[in-house]
């Protein structure tokens, strides 16, 4: 029979960070620390980072035999229950999942650097890709209002995780931040997901690389590629020009952060120059008359196009991945998150009005908007500059990504919901180097086997859905804490937030559905409202951030919920159909290996525990 360990649903935050906290010589299970005192004080050798032995990938006692994993899976069902129950904590979060890197991080990053980062990550190709084809096909000259839309959307979710990482400034992000509210599995499969759109996202990059980089140099976009006729459609054009691309952003990324937020910083500085340029050169060239009908497809159509141009936004949520490596997270990451998405939504909306001004919506060229508009005013060579700033925002997003993608992959390995050896932090750069490796080469081969179409029909949901958690988790954060909320008012920030979701998911379902008439919101809406005041007046906050918090709770983060669920459901049937299948083979994984790795380093934890308090015990008795 499984023993303890569990939790109520929502049940909790943790006990305090002196109770959580596991021995100073705790590292991942079943493995002697990196280094420890002998009984005559001298220090042991430090164990190599460069070793691959069994016991570094697979160290739990679950899989220290086939009769042992054949045992561990007869007990899924139970194992499964305890960790579905099972929450972390900030300290867990904080300090002991850190340990089991055996070296630190280095703190080295201010608020100008997360500044530069966050515009690095996010602006990209979405900017130069997506305005011309959605101002043509969805939203006319109110392309400008379906940018302000999402900025407010991706704002929300910024506010969100900007209070999560000062609170916990961890290397997990939103990882973190669900195990410790929604538990292993929800934060397990908000991981995955992320993960796979990051891997996808960065072959994606690499591969819009090569194509930019050909046509720079005056060739066609496919003309660098490799194409074997043999391979299946889709697939049969090799790109090593990616594949080298990626290896060497992700090397310059794994020799240090700080070396690689000053290349960030000095590359966004130009790719902001040339920013400047588009939008000066389009107003010097606007005609306002080009901007009637300024909604020519209707609201309906700005939003369509809010649900596309959102991916432009993406890439934030890797800042807070660095907030373990922030000097002072509490001060640095508010600043630093929110200008810059701030100062990236009025850039965007610029852009977008520039180009919509400088030539009719219905003459736009959907693939190459911004060139073939200079060209037509009479400035056929700035093709050239806007194909240098798309390249160069390519390159910091896949800069700014590797870093991001490595930590996320390195709190999920000091978790164990992944081989632990992929969460050593390398002594001399103070950097994630396995998981460097790991994220680059599974980038790498998708990049190097995959189009541009197959990877855009991977694109799904998965980034709204972790946005609308982050929210959900949030409001859990400000509403529950175990041991001191009454289990009445437990129940009823469950019912208030299930309406919440309800209506929300309702409100977009109606939207979407083309139906007309107004009586489907008359009803979503004001139940959604009920729900946010319910938590207003119903139920008291058991928990005030320390230092700095989302302001307005629960209306932002509530906000936040409505508004990412509406786009989500703008993204049609088959993003679901995909968001399904990967959920079930993420969960298969989870079920085969994961749960049974930290079924074990919990129990082991725990026993480490009872042992100090026992000695602890025993020694005040002396």
């Amino acid at each position: 029979m499984e023993s303890g360990l569990t939790e109520p649903f929502l049940g909790a935050v943790s006990s305090s960070p002196t109770d959580l906290t596991a021995p100073e010589s705790t590292t991942m299970a079943g493995e002697p620390p990196a280094s420890t005192a002998a009984s005559g004080g001298e220090s042991l050798n430090p164990r190599s980072y460069w070793r691959f032995a069994k016991s570094d990938f697979f160290p739990e006692p679950s899989f220290s035999s086939w009769a042992s994993y054949r045992s561990a899976v007869s007990r899924t069902f139970p194992r499964l229950r305890n960790r579905l129950l099972h929450r972390s904590s900030d300290s867990d979060e904080i300090d002991v999942l850190r340990r089991r890197s055996e070296n630190s991080m280095r703190r080295c990053l201010t608020w100008w650097d997360l500044g530069w980062l966050g515009f690095g990550s996010v602006v990209g190709t979405g900017i130069f890709v997506l305005t011309g084809q959605e101002a043509r096909l969805n939203a006319g000259p109110a392309i400008v209002l379906s940018y302000a839309a999402s900025g407010l959307s991706a704002l929300l979710s910024v506010l969100c995780y900007a209070e999560f990482a000062v609170e916990i400034p961890s290397a997990g992000g939103s990882f973190s931040y669900l195990r410790v509210e929604l538990g292993d599995t929800a934060a397990y499969l908000a991981a995955a997901n992320i993960l796979l759109e990051a891997l996808v996202g960065a072959a994606g990059l690499a591969r819009s690389w090569t194509s930019y980089f050909a046509t720079l140099i005056g060739r066609e976009p496919d003309a660098l590629r490799i194409h074997v006729p043999s391979l299946a459609e889709g697939f049969n054009l090799l790109d090593p020009i990616a594949v080298v691309v990626l290896i060497s952003c992700s090397t310059f990324a794994a020799l240090g952060t700080h070396r690689t937020s000053i290349l960030n910083w000095i590359a966004s500085v130009l790719t902001l120059f040339v920013i400047a340029f588009v939008i000066a050169a389009g107003f010097v060239n606007a005609k306002p008359s080009n901007l009637s009908p300024f909604l020519p497809f209707g609201a309906s159509g700005v939003f369509r196009a809010a649900a596309v141009v959102y991916w432009a936004y993406t890439g934030f949520d890797m800042m807070a991945t660095m907030a373990e490596e922030t000097k002072n997270p509490s001060r640095d990451i508010p600043i630093g998150l929110i200008g810059s998405m701030s100062a990236i939504t009025a850039v965007y909306c610029a852009m977008a009005l520039a180009l919509v001004m400088m030539q009719k919506y219905s003459e736009l060229d959907t693939n190459a908007a911004y060139s073939v508009a200079f060209a037509v005013a009479g400035m056929k060579w700035a093709k050239y500059l806007v194909a240098l700033g798309a390249l160069k925002g390519m390159t910091t997003g896949m800069l700014v990504g590797a870093l991001g993608q490595a930590r996320y992959t390195t709190q999920i390995a000091r978790a164990h919901m992944i081989p632990p050896f992929f969460a050593l932090v390398h002594p001399k750069t103070g950097t994630p180097i396995h998981a460097t490796l790991l994220v680059t080469l599974s980038s790498a081969i998708i990049a190097f086997f995959s189009s541009l179409d197959v990877l855009a029909s991977v694109s799904s949901i998965s980034t709204l859905f972790i946005f609308m958690l982050m929210a959900l988790a949030l409001l859990v954060r400000r509403y529950y804490v175990r041991e001191v909320t009454p289990k009445s008012n437990l129940w009823k920030l469950i019912c208030l937030l299930f309406l919440i979701i309800t209506s929300s998911a309702g409100i977009s379902a109606y939207w979407n559905s083309g139906a007309k008439g107004w009586i489907g919101y008359a009803i979503a809406v004001p139940l959604w409202f009920l729900g946010t005041l319910g938590l207003t007046v119903v139920i008291p906050q058991q928990r005030m951030p320390k230092v700095w918090g989302v302001p307005l709770v629960p209306w932002l983060p509530s906000a936040s919920i409505v508004t990412n669920i509406f786009l989500m459901g703008s993204l049609g049937y088959q993003a679901f159909v995909r968001f399904g299948i990967c959920t079930v083979v993420m969960l298969a994984y989870y079920v085969l290996i994961g749960v049974h790795a930290t079924y074990d380093v919990a129990h082991e934890e725990e026993d480490d525990k009872l042992e100090g308090l026992k000695v602890e015990t025993g020694s005040r008795g002396a």
